[in-house]
Formats: structure tokens, C-alpha cells, sequence
């Protein structure tokens, strides 16, 4: 660790991250963060606790990401993102470059990231009242320029592995799930497991409506 000049903490990896600054993102009322997809964290179930933190707050906190179209650019990345925004998280795409990731907690801290070195990336935690301003000016600001997920992904086709387009097809051929899940190679409950994620991805409340979808976006061609 170390402390620049203007007295902003600088943290040097995840878990120093975590250890340090943990409790802002633990106990906070607002959360935001702009990057420009979502491998940000590489620490092993560094999100997965984050989030988990997050939810036992009551009320919850109010969360906004802002992405890049590169969020979307594979299937469980743009699933994740779908589940987010149904949990009520607000989810953002913009078309403009965004940097490595930015982190605002309250409106009272930025947390900075910068490109990883050897693996490892410095994250500056940021509590002067003027720079953090000017980061949360720019992130309303990119904010209000950016479209909402469901509006950025309604013509768009999702990015689907041509696993799940085997799925799909199975699906239209009416295939029992036992005969489809021994054709793919599957144990049943994975088969069923990938059918619901493709529902997801597709905005489909049954695989009738799923094929619909599927067809219209020139998917099983």
C-alpha cells in the first residue's frame, strides 16, 4: 500500500482491495461502476461475495454498471448481465470507450482501477471531495448518454455458442429432454439447466416463445 499526495489511498491487487476498502461495497446505499466489460475481477469469488454482502443490506443498496457493447460479446457474459437487470440492478450499455473500471460508493468515494501489470492491477481509492465529484460528474454524464440494456439488446441477436444453437434446434425438433441431454452428451439437470439459460438470453418465458425468438433473429439457420 501507499499514499499518494493528495492523501488517496493507493491498494495494489484484489485482496489488498478487499481487506482495506472491503466494507465500502459491504455497507453502502449507492453503488456505481463503469468498465468496459465484466472481467474486472480475477480473484476467486471475489464478485460472488461482494454481491453476496450487498444483498443481505436492507433495504438493499441501489446499484447502476455502465458497459461497453464488449460486455455482450459472449453468452454468459450477457446472461449475467440479463439477471442483473431483472434483480433490479440498472444496467447501461455505452457505445463509447469506458476505462479500465470505475467504482463510486455514495457519491463520498471513487475507486479507480488501472490496467493490470504482471497480473496484478493498483486500485486508487479516492476521498477528496472535488476529485470525486468530478468522477461522479462523469458518470452521470456518460450515464445519460448510454441506453438501457433491454433497449440496446431488443434487434439484437444474442450471443449464443453453437452449443446452445445445438440446444435450440433440439428444441425445435421436439425432442424429449432425456433423448436431447443423451444426444448432447448431457446428465438431464445440465440440459435443463442450459434450456433455462437460453430462455434468458433470448427474453423467453417458454421454449415455444424461445423458438419464435430464435427463428426471427436467423439463429438455427
Amino acid at each position: 500500500m501507499s499514499v499518494d499526495l493528495d492523501r488517496n489511498v493507493v491498494l495494489r491487487g484484489e485482496a489488498e482491495l478487499i481487506e482495506r476498502a472491503g466494507r465500502l461495497f459491504f455497507a453502502c446505499e449507492e453503488f456505481a461502476c463503469a468498465a468496459t466489460d465484466m472481467n474486472t475481477w480475477a480473484l476467486p469469488g471475489a464478485r460472488e461475495r461482494i454481491v453476496a454482502e450487498r444483498h443481505r443490506l436492507r433495504p438493499p443498496p441501489a446499484v447502476r454498471k455502465l458497459y461497453t457493447p464488449a460486455a455482450l460479446a459472449d453468452e454468459e457474459s450477457e446472461r449475467h448481465l440479463v439477471e442483473l437487470d431483472r434483480a433490479g440492478v440498472r444496467v447501461r450499455i455505452c457505445p463509447s470507450p469506458l476505462p479500465h473500471e470505475t467504482i463510486i460508493v455514495d457519491r463520498r468515494v471513487a475507486i479507480l482501477a488501472g490496467p493490470a501489470e504482471a497480473g496484478v492491477r493498483e486500485y486508487t481509492v479516492v476521498r477528496s471531495p472535488g476529485v470525486v465529484k468530478g468522477v461522479v460528474s462523469l458518470f452521470r454524464a456518460t450515464w445519460d448518454a448510454a441506453v438501457e440494456l433491454a433497449d440496446y439488446r431488443r434487434d439484437r441477436p444474442p450471443a449464443l455458442t453453437e452449443e446452445s444453437r445445438d440446444i435450440l434446434r433440439l428444441l425445435g425438433g421436439g425432442l424429449k429432454d432425456e433423448a436431447a441431454a443423451r444426444r448432447l452428451g448431457m446428465s438431464l439437470r445440465t440440459y435443463r439447466r442450459r434450456v433455462a439459460e437460453i430462455l434468458t438470453l433470448l427474453d423467453a418465458e417458454s421454449r415455444f416463445q424461445a423458438g419464435i425468438r430464435a427463428h426471427g433473429f436467423g439463429l438455427l439457420g
